[in-house]
Order: structure tokens, then C-alpha cells, then sequence
């Protein structure tokens, strides 16, 4: 429940006046109290290098700041997120498994391996293994020839994956993304958008956290061929435990990470960087500053009334009103006193409600601006009472019109 609370405390002090006066001493300038940490401004950002960056909440989905969120980019490899959520939601679909044999065919060989830019898996051609070893194979190393073996064996061929990609990518809110294929290569309707790819990597963590842990894995082994995972945050900072680089000529630098610190979780994406070391000082700078001056409040919490409102013509006279699924809020440290709710109720309810109907809206503000909306929703039904108290209420309505 949202508490906002202020408190003013007023000290009397009392002068002793001499009988006499005398000359006093110059006075010393008292020294200004420091002010607390949490009355001062919100930094900005750090200077990030790229052409398009935001750093998102994972808990809210709230961006905390960002740089073009909303411009196409060609998002390179990251795009092998959106392979790995795919065969995510495949497996849990039962439609394939861990232990499938994923053949190496020669066009995904020749396609993704050698000689396109450098990511590739080092499975023999022509030759099977695990499902789950390809996938890892994909993600630690960035293998394109994986990625196209595992689209051929999920969907039958890279192009009819891509369609898969993008019915996934319509399903968890990227509405401003197209994918032509499982790599990230450079294609003419091939682009996304930082929002777009922190909505991904968020929706990577929440629905298959079992393959997400892969990005995490710092090497991996395909035959007598050691490769490093070549997001660098995991050996800088521990709490950084995905997500995925990106490069090619057209994209430059790119880099989608995570870290937890806590109970809190960040998400940067930097698109358009200069160097791997830049993407990665970004990055870190990023995740830093948000960890620093950001953190995440629950306002109301799932099925617990935040309001009672009467209702016409029920058989019972009230509805408690709540959320479905808690609010929460991000928000700059110390502003959480600050957060004012409102909410937008219909006058006159009848009854019959039924349980998780919309009746309303909340909202919480900060500084004048809506930081979270959500429905309000009547947290249990109301039967519609007998004629005659639907005909007694019929008349009190009329009477207070």
C-alpha cells in the first residue's frame, strides 16, 4: 500500500540576555548542513558512444533513460536472442527437445560459417549433435552456422523460422522490429530497436530463465575448438550474467547486458558502438548508474482491495477494488514519499461484476508525470440482486440523478 508521509519538526531556543551589553566577537559563518543524498538532483546519464542506447527496469519495464529508443538499427547478433527465445518456447511446447540431433547441414555451414564475420560453432558439416549443445554452441560463441541449423531444424528452413521470430517478437510487444533471419546477418528488412531489444532480453529472463543462464557460460568446447563468450562484462563485473554482443560492418558495436544486484535487476542495450571495449565501458557505465540512483518500489500489491466503491442493483452493496498483478514502480532513490496516486472510478457501478472486471484505473505520478498505470479491477463478482431491490435502486438512482 502506498504510504506517503512528511514530517516537520520545529526546535525553540532560548537567548539569555546580559544585564549589560559588551562587544562581542565577530561572528564565525556557521558551515551549511550537508544535504542528504536523497534531496539532490538525479545525475544524468553517463556519455554513452553509439548511435542508439536505454537502459530499462526489468522489474517494471520502465525505461530509465535512453538515447533514439525508438530508432531502427540493425540489431547484428543480438538478433540470436530472438533465436534462443524461439527455441525457448519451442521446447517448452514440447515440439522439440534437449536431445535432439540437429544436423549441420552444408548451407548452414557455408552460410554462417567461416568467412561471413568470423562467429562460428565449429560443428562438422554434415554431421548431427545435441539440441542443446548446437543452442550453447549458438549463444557462447555467436555461431551463425549453429543458428541456421537450428532454424532448419525447428521450422524446416531459416526463412520459415524467421516467421516464427516474428510472431514471437509480435506476442511479447516488440512493435517495432523485423527478422529475416536467425543470425543477425545484414538483410534489407532486417532491423529492430534498442526498446524493442531490451523488451527481449527482459522477456529472455522472465519466461525461460533455465535458457537464459546459457548466456552466463564463459567458454565452450566443439571438438578440439575452445571459444570465449565475448561479452567481456561477465569477467568484469560478477553481477552481469548475460546477455549477448553484436557486430557487423552495418550495425557496429553492439551489446545487450544484464546484471542483478539484489533484488534489483537492470537491462542495457548500446547499438552503434565504436570498439568491443566501448560497447562494454558503456555498458557497465550504464548498469552502474542505474543500480546507483534508481531503485523499485511495490505500490500495490496483486488481489489486495485499495478501494471499496457501492454498488447498484447486487445482491451486496460494495465491490473491493484491486490490481491483478502487483504495481510496481521505478523510480530515482528517496522520491518514494513523493509518489502521488489517483484514480479514475465510474460513478454510479451495477451490478453483475464479474471477478477481474475493469472498473477503474489507478495511477501513480511523480513530478506531474504518469510513472505506472494500471487497471483497476473488481476483486470479486457481484450478483445482481431481486426485482425488487433492482427496482428500489432503479428509483434511488433516479431520485439522486
Amino acid at each position: 500500500m502506498l504510504l506517503v508521509a512528511a514530517a516537520t519538526a520545529m526546535v525553540g531556543i532560548a537567548v539569555a540576555q546580559d544585564p549589560a551589553p559588551r562587544p562581542q566577537p565577530a561572528a564565525t559563518p556557521a558551515a551549511a548542513a550537508p544535504a542528504a543524498s536523497d534531496d539532490l538532483p538525479t545525475p544524468p546519464p553517463p556519455a554513452i558512444t553509439g548511435t542508439a542506447w536505454i537502459l530499462m527496469d526489468y522489474a517494471t519495464g520502465q525505461m530509465l533513460a535512453g538515447h533514439n529508443p525508438d530508432e531502427r538499427v540493425e540489431p547484428a547478433s543480438i538478433t540470436k536472442v530472438m533465436t534462443s527465445y524461439v527455441i525457448a518456447a519451442e521446447l517448452a511446447a514440447g515440439k522439440i527437445k534437449p536431445d535432439d540431433q540437429v544436423l549441420m547441414s552444408e548451407n548452414a555451414w557455408r552460410k554462417g560459417g567461416a568467412g561471413t564475420d568470423g562467429s562460428y560453432s565449429g560443428f562438422p558439416v554434415n554431421q548431427t549433435a545435441p539440441l542443446l549443445d548446437m543452442e550453447i554452441g549458438m549463444v557462447v560463441q555467436s555461431g551463425n552456422d549453429a543458428a541456421i541449423a537450428l532454424a532448419e531444424h525447428v521450422a524446416g528452413s531459416e526463412e520459415a523460422f524467421a516467421q516464427l521470430m516474428n510472431a514471437y517478437a509480435a506476442r511479447i510487444g516488440m512493435k517495432n522490429s523485423q527478422f529475416e533471419n536467425a543470425t543477425g546477418l545484414s538483410g534489407p528488412e532486417h532491423y529492430s530497436t534498442a526498446r524493442d531489444l531490451a523488451i527481449l532480453g527482459r522477456a529472455m529472463v522472465r519466461d525461460f530463465p533455465e535458457e537464459y543462464a546459457h548466456n552466463k557460460i564463459k567458454e565452450f568446447t566443439v571438438g578440439p575448438i575452445t571459444q570465449h563468450n565475448r561479452n567481456r562484462l561477465l569477467w568484469r563485473d560478477d553481477s552481469v550474467d548475460g546477455i549477448k554482443t553484436g557486430h557487423h560492418s552495418g550495425a557496429g558495436y553492439c551489446l545487450m547486458a544484464s546484471a542483478q544486484r539484489g533484488d534489483q535487476r537492470l537491462i542495457s542495450v548500446v547499438m552503434g558502438s565504436t570498439s568491443e571495449a566501448q560497447r562494454a565501458t558503456d555498458s557497465l557505465a550504464l548498469l552502474n548508474w542505474g543500480f546507483r540512483f534508481f531503485e523499485t518500489h511495490a505500490v500495490y500489491d496483486a488481489e489486495k482491495s485499495v478501494a471499496t466503491q457501492k454498488v447498484w442493483k447486487g445482491k451486496t452493496d460494495e465491490v473491493q477494488l484491486g490490481v491483478a498483478e502487483p504495481m510496481l514502480v521505478s523510480m530515482p532513490r528517496g522520491k518514494y514519499a513523493q509518489l502521488k496516486p489517483s484514480m479514475d472510478i465510474p460513478q454510479t457501478i451495477i451490478a453483475p461484476i464479474e471477478k477481474g472486471q475493469q472498473i477503474g484505473t489507478v495511477r501513480v505520478m511523480l513530478d506531474d508525470e504518469v510513472v505506472a498505470e494500471r487497471p483497476l479491477v473488481a476483486l470479486e463478482a457481484v450478483e445482481e440482486a431481486g426485482f425488487f431491490k433492482r427496482l428500489w435502486h432503479e428509483f434511488l438512482m433516479w431520485w439522486n440523478a
